[in-house]
């Protein structure tokens, strides 16, 4: 990282960061153009869990390599000034890559779908036989990460 300063290694911060976000972008190799897209997800143990439909170009990329990069950023607020470059932007974010799993199994698939609610509420849900069918459940292995933050405590 260009700017040390900014980066975060305290895993207690990393974890904080990783447990507040709500969206998440993943990002795959594709021809001719890379393809993006941005995921609501749940984090666990350096695994991000993700569900979408069992069928859709973002299922086909993790099929054909099954390797992605992902970033999640948390937005802290605008930093005003009188002049442009005294202008910014208060952030924690985490980017990094790492090898994503279709979770096959009905069982696999209720773990991941609680780990992925409880980024959202400590409410504790059930998962229809039927839904669970209709439903991909994956998780991303998080292989290298890097965090960084800029003027939090502002």
């Amino acid at each position: 990282m260009r700017r040390g300063e900014k980066a975060v290694t305290e895993q207690s911060a990393i974890e904080k960061i990783l447990r507040t976000g709500k969206t998440c972008q993943l990002a795959f190799t594709a021809d001719p153009l890379p393809y993006l897209v941005t995921l609501n997800y749940g984090y666990y143990d350096r695994t991000l869990y993700f569900h979408s439909a069992r069928e859709g170009h973002k299922i086909d990329m993790i099929r054909k390599n099954g390797r992605a990069a992902f970033s999640i950023a948390l937005d802290l607020g605008l930093v005003t000034g009188e002049n442009a470059c005294d202008w910014s932007v208060r952030y924690q974010s985490v980017v990094g890559h790492g090898q994503i799993f279709l979770l096959e199994d009905a069982e696999a698939k209720r773990q991941g779908l609680d780990l992925f609610m409880a980024q959202y509420s400590g409410n504790k849900f059930s998962y229809p036989d039927k839904m669970i069918q209709a439903t991909a459940v994956f998780k991303l292995e998080i292989s290298e990460m890097t965090v960084k933050q800029s003027r939090v405590d502002e």
